[in-house]
């Protein structure tokens, strides 16, 4: 059963020291904790949409709002009573684009160390979806499918808007599948492929060349119309579904016991 609306509230050593204010959309106290994100794009989405948001990592934030940032080991506060928790996390050691690094006959021992890596990855993943009624999990295609569980959907920036290619996995827990939003724009080509057996195809994001400093970066980054899909259509979404709650709650109440 989902906590009441009296005991929505973190602890307030849990949150940064701006964030004493919550929502209250239809009367219901609300909070959403963004893992795994510095970049703040989702978190500031969901603010806009007047739901209050906050982003969670290990690092500083990026985004022009760290007084809506928690820097800290998202493990140590999954279990408040946040409303949703969407999660980003680290595609490092579960992409299929790092496959060739598990070859213990060319790597040895570092190969080793990365299977042992993928399997706490993987256990990362599971603890934040075991952690809340509403949850959404969003990685690259990668091992996840095979080692957990298939993804919910599958989703590109070009379907809302961005004129790129990423192919993105969801796996999303009481959330509905992002609807998508643009038909007419098609992503941008970067070039075409010069040699192999694949010459003549096109390159898209995902293969472009980028900066070695900020490449994992710059890949992992929401696109803004993915962040403002989710904002816009999950937000009604979850405030729906805390009105409907606390309507249950108080109708409860009322039952003479």
């Amino acid at each position: 059963m989902r906590a009441s609306n009296a005991e929505r509230f973190i602890s307030i050593s849990q949150m940064p020291a701006a964030a004493s204010s919550w929502a209250k959309i239809g009367g219901v106290k609300m909070a959403i904790l963004i893992a795994c994100e510095e970049s703040q794009a989702v978190t500031s989405a969901f603010r806009r949409h007047g739901i209050e948001a906050y982003s969670c990592d290990t690092e500083d934030c990026s985004g022009v709002h760290p007084e809506w940032h928690i820097r800290r080991d998202v493990r140590e506060i999954l279990h408040d009573k946040w409303d949703a928790i969407i999660a980003f996390p680290s595609c490092t050691y579960l992409t299929v684009a790092g496959n060739r690094w598990f070859s213990e006959a060319r790597y040895g021992e570092a190969a080793v160390e990365r299977k042992r890596l993928r399997i706490e990855a993987v256990e990362f993943v599971r603890m934040i979806w075991d952690s809340n009624d509403r949850v959404c999990i969003e990685n690259p295609l990668g091992c996840l499918g095979r080692l957990w569980r298939r993804s919910t959907q599958t989703v590109h920036p070009y379907f809302f808007g961005d004129a790129d290619s990423k192919r993105t996995c969801l796996w999303l827990k009481n959330l509905p599948r992002l609807k998508r939003t643009h038909f007419d724009v098609k992503p941008k080509i970067y070039g075409y492929l010069e040699k192999g057996k694949h010459a003549g195809n096109p390159i898209y994001f995902h293969d472009s060349k980028l900066p070695d400093a900020d490449r994992a970066k710059i890949r992992s980054a929401t696109f803004p119309g993915v962040a403002e899909a989710m904002a816009a259509q999950w937000a009604e979404w979850i405030t729906a579904g805390n009105r409907n709650e606390r309507q249950l709650s108080l109708d409860f109440n009322q039952i003479p016991h």
